[in-house]
């Protein structure tokens, strides 16, 4: 199985996964792409030609009857990035014929609210899918708080969708946060654990009494101190709501700028929660893929 990271730094849309082909004989492109990606369904091929990620001989070509001639080179972008500025408040990461990952900027609302609609990570990615077909539809398959930044999985279709949360255990290899939390950490590392449950205003709180809401275990590890703040890297062995935030109060060291969960500073303007590395298996290929984000630079200024 390979494996294939990704970085925003540096990445070129297209470039990560290729698939290389030679033609041996004159063959129209659809018939030579259905013969030669045995795993791929026709409509997945459609897309691919339809979204511009087959080149032959370095050019695009997006006709499904093209004729290929002996000799010439066939390549499949399987990773692919279009143009961001169809998109207005995120960027995308990576992106197939099944699943879209994204950097997703705080403030950004997962899925809609009673008083949000629009300004959704879900709304903008519907509007894009839906520019090159009317018909396609984003579904999504975990969230991140609105004030939490980072990497977010979406799913193009809703068998894959169900696919990734009836298996996000066994999908899901490694899921790291990376937090900037009120006060010097002396504990260098540790693991939190509680049952949650939830307030009738919405508010999380954690309960000592095992089975006395939902079990949450929080591991993390601290990667720099200053006086006032500790930059954290955190990884969930459960994906509880609120669990990060709340475990940080629990143990005395609020997330810097979440007033709802005890904080009393807010030095950059937002919750200093972010969503750093997500590694999965692809719920087709069987990939073994990881997505990892840079530390937010308004963090980072905090330790200078």
């Amino acid at each position: 199985m390979d494996t294939y990271s990704y970085r925003l730094r540096g990445m070129q849309a297209g470039k990560e996964r290729q698939t290389h082909m030679l033609v041996s004989e004159p063959v129209e492109l659809m018939k030579f792409l259905i013969e030669n990606l045995p795993n791929k369904a026709r409509n997945n091929i459609k897309s691919l030609l339809t979204h511009r990620q087959v080149l032959v001989n370095e050019k695009v070509v997006t006709q499904y009857n093209h004729l290929l001639q002996v000799g010439q080179e066939v390549v499949v972008n399987w990773s692919l990035v279009r143009d961001e500025e169809q998109i207005k408040g995120l960027k995308i990461i990576y992106e197939d014929s099944e699943i879209i990952v994204i950097d997703k900027p705080a403030g950004l609302l997962s899925i809609a609210s009673d008083i949000e609609k629009q300004y959704t990570a879900y709304h903008q990615l519907t509007e894009y899918v839906r520019h090159t077909n009317a018909e396609n539809r984003i579904f999504i398959v975990h969230r991140l708080d609105r004030d939490t930044s980072g990497v977010m999985l979406f799913s193009k279709n809703e068998e894959v969708k169900h696919l990734l949360q009836d298996s996000w255990k066994e999908i899901v290899v490694d899921r790291a946060y990376i937090a900037v939390v009120e006060g010097q950490v002396e504990k260098k590392e540790g693991t939190i654990k509680s049952w949650l449950k939830e307030t009738k205003t919405k508010l999380m709180y954690s309960s000592s009494v095992s089975g006395e809401g939902l079990e949450a275990i929080t591991h993390y590890h601290v990667i720099q101190s200053v006086s006032k703040y500790s930059l954290l890297e955190i990884r969930l062995e459960t994906g509880r709501k609120n669990q990060i935030r709340v475990h940080m109060k629990d143990i005395g060291h609020s997330i810097v700028g979440d007033k709802k969960y005890g904080s009393t500073t807010n030095p950059v303007g937002r919750l200093c929660l972010h969503a750093h590395i997500l590694s999965f298996k692809h719920p087709v290929t069987g990939e073994l893929m990881r997505f990892e984000t840079e530390v937010p630079k308004k963090f980072s200024r905090l330790f200078r």
